[in-house]
């Protein structure tokens, strides 16, 4: 079954486990988006939308189109003027297409996403407490700070203080 979805003035043909960019969302890779502007799930069309249908997608990568150069000269009067621009972009990959109401199902990434998370906190918590304690920590409060660097002279200054000397 497909979908088209509208999102950042764009319509998109959608299939499950489908992946492609789109305009920026908001968002970091591996959260959950539901886009219910749906206009169209198989043969159902909607006016404008289609009534309880959502399509759930995961976000795989924020990232920024290629690089587009705008020059503009104008001719015989030495006129001209280049600008770049980079679009963000969303890499995301389509999940459920979801009918009548339906949630979406909680994906195997994302459950597997907060155990990561677990089971670094307890290593870098652990290494902390013993980089402060011992030797190694007295010796780098002992260090005495560095001096800032005093201020560049100008030339106005280096000519008064000429002139006084």
């Amino acid at each position: 079954m497909f979908a088209v979805i509208k999102t950042g003035g764009k319509q998109y043909r959608v299939v499950a486990n489908d992946e492609f960019t789109i305009e920026r969302i908001p968002g970091e890779a591996g959260d959950a988006v539901s886009f219910t502007e749906v206009l169209m799930v198989g043969t159902s069309i909607g006016a404008p939308f289609v009534a309880g249908a959502s399509v759930a997608a995961e976000i795989v990568e924020q990232t920024r189109g290629p690089k587009v150069i705008s020059f503009k000269k104008r001719r015989r009067q030495n006129s001209k003027r280049t600008r770049g621009h980079r679009q963000d972009l969303t890499l995301i990959r389509i999940g459920e297409i979801l009918t009548d109401g339906k949630s979406a199902t909680p994906s195997e990434a994302k459950a597997q996403t907060p155990a990561k998370a677990e089971t670094a906190q307890p290593a870098t918590a652990e290494t902390a407490p013993a980089a402060t304690s011992g030797e190694g920590a007295s010796a780098a409060d002992a260090a005495p700070a560095k001096k800032p660097r005093a201020p560049r002279k100008t030339k106005a200054a280096e000519a008064e203080g000429g002139s006084e000397a």
